[in-house]
């Protein structure tokens, strides 16, 4: 992935910010020599003060997932996240003082990958303790039973699934919203997101204000 001076996260906290809140993305993993990668998409849960330097990721998946020989083959992945994207025209950016339609068309997006360090987790307390972790970031407070071994209703499918320990040894962090543009530019695409509010116009015109209040 390029990352332009102007697209670079400003410090660990922008991304990892931006990462609490965008929890969905693909898991790639490479196989043995002259097999395919397998990209797995998933909901996560990131830990950025467990695991040291750049934090660890939680996550879990059904035992007849094909990636586990994948995985132990070669337990060195990356986990993808790419959201608060949006088409641009190119009228949006076309330079100060020239016709709309000498513009460039592009794209605004932010993306955050995760190279890390995979450890399969099949100890059953281990495992109902990841999946305690998971649940308690997305599942709102008293709305679902803590997982237990051999308890109900959760203990019994936990020998369905094996749980996935993700130790992030390095982060790549880009967020691409045109601020090396002018001020006009930056004006005009901020006005054609407001206005076209396309499914995800709004998500990343939220992010390119931000950005430029932060500048």
């Amino acid at each position: 992935m390029l990352i332009h001076p102007w697209d670079a996260a400003r410090d660990a906290a922008e991304w990892q910010q931006w990462l609490a809140a965008h929890d969905f993305g693909q898991l790639a993993v490479n196989g043995p020599p002259g097999e395919p990668p397998f990209v797995q998409p998933l909901h996560f849960a990131y830990d950025p003060s467990s695991g040291g330097e750049f934090g660890e990721v939680v996550t879990h998946l059904a035992r007849p997932n094909p990636l586990w020989d994948a995985l132990d083959a070669r337990p060195e992945v990356l986990l993808s996240v790419v959201d608060d994207y949006a088409f641009v025209p190119g009228a949006w950016q076309a330079p100060p003082g020239t016709p709309a339609e000498h513009g460039t068309p592009t794209s605004v997006y932010a993306a955050v990958q995760l190279r890390c360090t995979a450890r399969v987790v099949d100890d059953p307390e281990e495992k109902a303790a990841l999946l305690n972790r998971q649940v308690g970031h997305f599942q709102p407070p008293g709305l679902s039973t803590t997982v237990a071994v051999g308890e109900a209703p959760y203990g019994r499918m936990l020998s369905g699934i094996r749980g996935v320990l993700l130790q992030v040894t390095d982060v790549r962090a880009k967020f691409k919203y045109a601020g090396h543009k002018p001020q006009e530019v930056q004006d005009r695409i901020a006005a054609g997101l407001a206005e076209r509010g396309a499914p995800r116009d709004a998500a990343a015109l939220a992010t390119q204000r931000r950005r430029r209040q932060e500048a």
